[in-house]
């Protein structure tokens, strides 16, 4: 049930981003009803949506605002949520990328990348890059996701057991911090590049 569940907001999710991918190009070809589409080709639709939002966001940060992050001064005096573990903007980035490479590391492709060191990196230079790079293998890794494979049960990864639930939860999980991200961006003052017209 919880698979069943899981494919079915995936496929929601990647309708919605079809959808936000129409109204920023033009509507895609659309496969007669009925048919069968790959399903690498949804799911890696579903990373290519959020790939545009969070590198589009990470771009927009000034290099001077890595740094940042939200702090009790911001808020009302009455405002009791505590901020000391608060990511800040560079590290909202570089969790991402290393996110990609966790969850997509059953595909059993090596990095290009030196995972370990990405969570040490505090430039917008570096982070975009090791963000873009994520990206990269992400979608190599879903290019092997096949109609056969999609939802065979292999090692768990944060309690999903096939490809194509890691794979949408890695999408869910990144559209969690792009969240934050947009947040931070219009804390100093920047429209997210999604959001603008």
């Amino acid at each position: 049930m919880r698979v069943r569940a899981l494919v079915l907001a995936g496929a929601v999710m990647v309708g919605g981003g079809v959808q936000m991918r129409a109204q920023m190009s033009g509507p895609p070809p659309s496969p007669p009803v009925g048919t069968r589409e790959d399903p690498a080709k949804a799911i890696d639709g579903l990373l290519s949506m959020l790939e545009f939002q969070v590198v589009g966001a990470a771009k927009a940060m000034p290099a001077d605002k890595y740094s940042f992050a939200p702090t009790q001064g911001i808020f009302a005096a009455s405002q009791t949520t505590q901020f000391a573990t608060v990511r800040t903007f560079a590290a909202q980035v570089t969790h991402l990328a290393e996110a990609n490479y966790f969850f997509f590391e059953w595909s059993g492709i090596k990095p290009d990348a030196d995972v370990k060191a990405i969570g040490s990196i505090t430039t917008k230079d570096e982070a975009v890059a090791a963000l873009e790079a994520s990206f990269v293998y992400a979608h190599k890794a879903i290019a092997t996701i096949t109609p056969g494979n999609a939802l065979v049960a292999i090692k768990p990864v944060d309690g999903f057991s096939t490809r194509a639930t890691i794979a949408a939860f890695a999408a869910a999980h990144g559209n969690d911090h792009y969240g934050q991200m947009v947040e931070y961006l219009r804390m100093n003052g920047i429209v997210p590049p999604a959001s603008a017209k």
